[in-house]
């Protein structure tokens, strides 16, 4: 695939330096420095790759070290997800990583049962009742179509042809790139996982 963003694409200089290629999938309006970002909107500054990834992403196989996407995932059907994530492989280098970090169903669950307001971020206003709060942080006001538990993302990564699939806490990683952690957020409401290409 033609990479339409060449100026992303790494120079002879900076593969010789060995300097790491990561992206930034799914960054929303929020596109951080240093990052490769890629989101589904083109009218924020700073998206480097804007595109839809269902159409695949107009980058290079094999070109990045590794990917982070944090609370993208769940806004694409469940029918989308494993070829999503297999995108993701596609543009790793071998024995890359990806880092997802995503909302966390059992610990939603767990605080609707405790009756517990105070893990859900939702005003009254929005949702006054335990069960309003519960079904609109899930669902993110409508923006997730998918919801998630960490074994369900484990079975999901087993089918796009990942290995070494680890649960890891927030700003800790079990792989090689300390700095893979930097996007982390949302520590309360998350779980995060790697998986290696």
């Amino acid at each position: 695939m033609t990479n339409p963003y060449p100026h992303h694409q790494q120079d002879a200089t900076a593969e010789a330096s060995g300097e790491i290629r990561r992206l930034n999938w799914g960054c929303g309006g929020h596109p951080e420095p240093g990052w490769v970002n890629s989101d589904l909107k083109d009218d924020h500054p700073g998206i480097d790759v804007p595109c839809d990834i269902r159409d695949g992403l107009p980058l290079e196989d094999s070109s990045f070290d590794y990917v982070v996407s944090i609370h993208a995932l769940p806004e694409l059907p469940m029918t989308d997800l494993v070829g999503a994530l297999r995108e993701l492989r596609r543009v790793l280098k071998p024995g890359g990583v990806l880092r997802l970090g995503l909302p966390d169903l059992d610990r939603g669950i767990k605080a609707y049962l405790e009756n517990d307001r105070d893990y859900f971020l939702i005003p009254d206003e929005d949702a006054a009742t335990i069960g309003g709060k519960f079904v609109t942080q899930l669902l993110w006001y409508g923006w997730s179509r998918t919801l998630f538990t960490l074994d369900f993302t484990e079975e999901l990564l087993r089918q796009a042809e990942y290995h070494e699939i680890v649960a890891c806490s927030y700003r800790e990683t079990k792989s090689r790139f300390p700095e893979i952690v930097e996007l982390d957020s949302r520590e309360r409401e998350s779980f995060f996982v790697e998986a290696v290409k």
